[in-house]
């Protein structure tokens, strides 16, 4: 820990400090954006069934995809060769495969594009004197996240590979989840970074609001877990399932935990549990922050936060009842990530703006 007679906290920001600030502001939300965009086009991926027309990790000759018919046909054959062609895509023609190929080979690129993204200006701020040493660790902490998430991406893909027809239920929510707190840290960054025109929220607010944004984190990783085993393709109706509300045959599987993990009956059913319990918790939030801290900012963000988990559970509703057709489905993946990054942006805002640590003269 750095003591405080070494690097002493000023209460007032230079306009050097400030501009360092706002451009790397800018820069994480840049980053952001494209974390954005990967989280979706993972889900098309998915959604699509494409995730698997890849068969091998090339981090660097990856990039190029195929360029001829002859590269084509290579890339093709060695599709053919898993479970996943000989079981439910046999007698596909290039064409088809193609059009699988592109939406896996868009998400691999988008992945390798956010590294730079965030590395190379990331050196840039660093031996330019621009970050201050409270960030480093920081931002270092994302960075290993990040190259933590391809391994475990291609563990995922490696799941699908030799048995199995589809990846692996638990590595593919792993891996939403790892993209998730990699988006939550960055957010958390930019949103200590940036200006805040009111004092710290109360304890309590603080709390309720970091355990409220745990809570959303949860109920994405048990999204993964239904988009893992689509679950979302059956029992559409709402909202009963199966005919009750709490429907029979959750916990049929042995040993009982199991189900939990295994059974498209009780994970979806966990899921829409998880929303109810967030749906609660941000209307409690929003009616605690409202009586203990009445026409502050952190009040007004906590009802829009409970504006926008009634919104996402509107489209998860419509995503079930219609049975997952695509757009309505990356709408209710794009709102999660939308929900998520309010909550982190709300969560760190109670706490107030990082303090500027001066470096020693």
């Amino acid at each position: 820990m750095v003591a405080a007679t070494e690097f002493p906290v000023s209460p007032m920001l230079t306009d050097a400090a400030r501009r360092n600030r706002l451009w790397v502001r800018i820069w994480l939300y840049c980053v952001i954006v494209t974390l954005f965009a990967i989280v979706l086009v993972g889900g098309a991926t998915r959604l699509t069934d494409s995730g698997l027309s890849i068969t091998e990790w090339k981090p660097i000759h990856g990039v190029i995809p195929p360029l001829g018919e002859a590269e084509w046909a290579e890339e093709f054959a060695r599709y053919q060769q898993i479970p996943e062609y000989e079981q439910i895509n046999k007698g596909m023609s290039l064409e088809e495969f193609k059009g699988i190929f592109w939406w896996e080979w868009a998400h691999r690129l988008l992945a390798r594009g956010v590294g730079f993204v965030f590395a190379l200006p990331l050196l840039f701020f660093w031996v330019t004197g621009r970050l201050e040493r409270h960030l480093k660790p920081k931002l270092l902490g994302i960075l290993a996240l990040g190259g933590l998430q391809g391994a475990v991406g291609w563990w995922m893909v490696a799941s699908g590979l030799s048995e199995r027809v589809d990846v692996s239920q638990y590595r593919l929510a792993t891996h939403l989840t790892i993209a998730c707190l990699i988006f939550t840290a960055t957010m958390a960054v930019a949103r200590g970074l940036a200006p805040h025109s009111g004092k710290p929220a109360l304890d309590s607010t603080r709390r309720f609001a970091f355990w409220l944004l745990v809570a959303v984190l949860v109920q994405i990783y048990l999204g993964g877990l239904v988009a893992g085993l689509d679950a979302g393709m059956a029992y559409n109706t709402w909202p009963l399932m199966d005919g009750a509300f709490l429907p029979q045959g959750l916990f049929e599987h042995r040993p009982s935990w199991v189900n939990l993990f295994e059974n498209p009956k009780t994970v979806q059913f966990v899921h829409r549990l998880g929303a109810y319990v967030v749906l609660l918790l941000a209307l409690w939030h929003a009616i605690a922050t409202l009586r203990a801290e009445p026409d502050s900012t952190h009040a007004r963000r906590a009802v829009l936060l409970f504006l926008l988990v009634c919104v996402q559970a509107a489209i998860g509703i419509a995503t079930l009842l219609m049975v997952v057709p695509m757009d309505v489905a990356l709408a209710h993946q794009a709102m999660a990530l939308i929900v998520l990054g309010f909550a982190t942006a709300h969560w760190r805002a109670t706490r107030g703006a990082y303090p500027f640590m001066q470096a020693p003269a």
